[in-house]
């Protein structure tokens, strides 16, 4: 029996998703154009980050129905849980190339995420230059110019948006396409602008038109409520802190060139502190622990870099401290 699923989480990069059946008929109003990969995609941008990191099975779950359905994914918990992560490894497994970040603020705004115009500048240079001289796309209009191949979009910590800002998104989103009035007025029928790689791309009638659902990963620090509208067009999944188990694993993944100096003692005394100020409701994430296995594990010689005690606990404390209310 063949598998359903397109990303597997534990392999080398593959051609599978090219096996994804046409979307839903209710996702695109136009016909579906076939998945082909174009020449020249660096395939392995995303390896060092894709690497190490380990899915968990509802991660791998989730992501493939993203897929399937052409549904953006949106990953709620606490921070050092792997949000930003995953996008990375689903990159490289399969060959979507370089993921286009988008970090959000109380500021961000969709039309500065799909464009930047500088019309100061094209002021100051007199004459009449061409308007897609001082146009550049953002990350969510680099994410759209997609014609036979998804790209993947991280689009991060939405929960730092203004209120309008998530449905506006997914209103873009959803229908996979924007017009740049600033190209559309003047009716320019073809302009060669730069994207958010700086690389130049050809935009026809001043439209941005998405060839394919771009893979799209939201997080979430969970610091406010969507809204009903916003959250059905999601595939959603809250990931959980991981366990001791899982911790070790993360340790091994990260840390495997160190393997013959990793004390296991000594990682177990770590992640069972780590684990208790967890369970004291400190806040602390899981790259604070691979920080202070790294230092006082890894790196730890006794020929050539050795600690007192003294200094491992303070070094211990300093580095799991919470993220968030007063020092503890």
């Amino acid at each position: 029996m063949s598998d359903w699923k397109v990303f597997h989480g534990d392999r080398l990069p593959h051609d599978e998703l090219g096996t994804l059946p046409d979307p839903p008929p209710w996702r695109f109003s136009r016909p579906p154009i076939a998945l082909v990969r174009p020449e020249g995609l660096v395939l392995d941008a995303e390896r060092s980050r894709a690497e190490p990191f380990i899915p968990s099975s509802g991660m791998i779950i989730a992501v493939n129905a993203a897929l399937y359905l052409r549904r953006p994914l949106l990953l709620t918990g606490r921070p050092g849980t792997g949000k930003s992560s995953l996008i990375s490894k689903v990159a490289y497994e399969l060959k979507l190339g370089r993921v286009i970040r988008w970090p959000i603020n109380s500021r961000s705004t969709v039309r500065s995420g799909v464009y930047e115009y500088d019309a100061v500048g094209r002021l100051q240079a007199g004459g009449n230059p061409p308007v897609e001289g001082f146009l550049t796309l953002g990350p969510l209009g680099t994410a759209l110019m997609a014609p036979s191949w998804p790209k993947a979009l991280l689009v991060d910590e939405i929960d730092k948006s203004d209120l309008d800002f998530a449905n506006d998104l997914l209103n873009v989103i959803e229908e996979g396409y924007y017009e740049i009035p600033e190209l559309r007025r003047l009716e320019v029928q073809t302009a060669r602008v730069r994207d958010f790689f700086g690389e130049m791309i050809t935009i026809q009638g001043g439209r941005l038109q998405s060839g394919q659902f771009p893979f799209v990963v939201m997080t979430s620090n969970a610091e406010r409520e969507f809204p009903p509208p916003f959250l059905r067009r999601c595939v959603r999944l809250n990931i959980d802190p991981p366990g001791t188990k899982e911790l070790t694993r993360i340790i091994d993944s990260h840390l495997r060139k160190f393997a013959a100096t990793l004390s296991a003692a000594a990682v177990a005394s770590l992640i069972a502190d780590f684990e208790k100020r967890r369970n004291e409701n400190q806040e602390v994430a899981t790259d604070q622990l691979l920080n202070a296995v790294f230092l006082t594990v890894a790196m730890h010689d006794s020929q050539a870099r050795s600690f007192t005690a003294d200094e491992l606990t303070m070094l211990r404390d300093n580095l799991f401290r919470q993220l968030s209310g007063p020092p503890v």
